[in-house]
């Protein structure tokens, strides 16, 4: 059975976290995998994690299985985070949240629905987008197209092209979209243009798959989720799939959720039905521990105050970064576009593309320990102040 099976390509983004593992230069850099890291390099517990623990610890008394959707506390908080608490589609009867295994996971149930049920639909993919995007897609079985995302320098979004491409999307075909801090080039839609997509997609028909890994890293809760909000009050259907892993820092709790927006309330059972099915077979129900942290802190008016300052520390540590990287190179008279190196400043959350080549990047690795991912995407939350000078010499002797 198991002679003469092929290799699988190592995944880009884990492939080279283990190359750095290997790499015995102390000054090494990872820049490539997408996780947050304080000044020590170190991807900390956040104090409110760390405090709802302890109150799980004293009061949870059962550790039995939760249902296949999981815990209906989590869903109604996820509906929060993603609308906000007062609005009113938050507990109607069109919306339902499952719990998943991480953002992918919802991800997954999306894909298996679609070609189950809908095995026609193309899925609509930005170009570029999470690596892990196409993958799923594909092991699903589904047909996908993409639509330019960036424009020609690749340091903005190219609006007009991401409208005329999906001009040509057919009813019933799914548009994914980043909610925010595009990965991976940080850039994103501003307010008036999630307004022209939510009327685009309502024209064609098409339902958009909102992926929202990095809701509060952007500009912060309120401002984060205002593009689907946008969506959510003109369209009548949509799925988002929601991670929690950098917000609470939940990395390997593998906590998300798949919240559905149906036309009616009727739909929407129908759906949770088919979903609830596809999880059975996938995971038959969601570990249970990471989404009872999330409850126990959203339910706690001073644990979710905490949490948001500790999230404010996360996204102003990034900004930091960004900042002195780019004075970095500018002292060092380096210039990473024709317009210098601000266009960094104005992207948002983890990532952005420094533009660098293939030849660039790889002199980086092997000459310097200093690793990104082949594209030039780099991950700013990985940026120390202790390393900074290094980086940016190196950088500047690349380019």
């Amino acid at each position: 059975m198991f002679e003469g099976i092929l290799t699988a390509p190592a995944d880009p983004i884990f492939g080279l976290t283990d190359a750095y593992r290997q790499d015995s230069n102390p000054e090494k850099i990872n820049l490539g995998a997408g996780v947050y890291r304080d000044e020590r390099g170190h991807t900390p517990t956040l104090a409110v994690v760390k405090e709802a623990e302890r109150r799980l610890w004293q009061e949870e008394d059962s550790k039995s299985y939760l249902p296949i959707q999981g815990d209906e506390r989590f869903a109604r908080f996820s509906r929060q985070l993603l609308l906000g608490s007062n609005h009113p589609l938050t507990d109607d009867g069109r919306l339902f949240t499952v719990h998943t295994p991480g953002g992918t996971g919802g991800l997954r149930l999306v894909a298996d629905f679609l070609a189950r049920h809908r095995p026609d639909t193309t899925v609509w993919l930005p170009d570029p987008t999470w690596l892990n995007h196409p993958q799923i897609c594909a092991a699903a079985g589904l047909s996908t197209r993409t639509y330019p995302y960036l424009d020609s320098t690749r340091r903005r979004l190219g609006f007009e092209r991401v409208l005329m491409t999906l001009t040509t999307a057919a009813p019933g075909d799914v548009v994914t979209l980043h909610g925010c801090c595009h990965n991976p080039s940080g850039i994103d839609p501003s307010p008036d243009q999630w307004h022209q997509l939510a009327e685009l997609l309502e024209e064609r028909g098409a339902v958009p798959l909102i992926d929202f890994a990095y809701l509060g890293f952007g500009q912060g809760l309120a401002d984060d989720r205002a593009g689907i909000v946008t969506l959510a009050e003109r369209l009548s259907e949509m799925m988002v799939c929601t991670s929690y892993s950098k917000n609470f820092g939940l990395y390997n709790e593998r906590v998300g959720a798949l919240t559905v927006m149906a036309g009616s309330p009727d739909a929407a059972a129908a759906v949770l039905s088919q979903i609830k099915s596809a999880a059975r077979v996938a995971y038959s129900n969601p570990p249970a521990h990471g989404a009872a942290i999330v409850s126990t802190i959203m339910e706690s008016e001073e644990m979710f105050a905490q949490l948001q300052n500790e999230l404010d520390g996360m996204r102003q540590r990034i900004a930091e970064m960004r900042s002195l990287f780019v004075q970095g190179l500018n002292q060092r008279e380096v210039a990473l576009s024709p317009d210098g190196n601000e266009f960094l400043l104005e992207q948002y959350g983890m990532f952005s593309f420094l533009g660098l080549r293939p030849e660039q990047v790889e002199r980086l690795r092997q000459e310097y320990s200093i690793y990104i991912v082949g594209t030039s995407r780099v991950n700013f939350a990985s940026m120390t102040k202790s390393s900074m000078d290094y980086l940016c010499d190196s950088v500047a002797q690349v380019v």
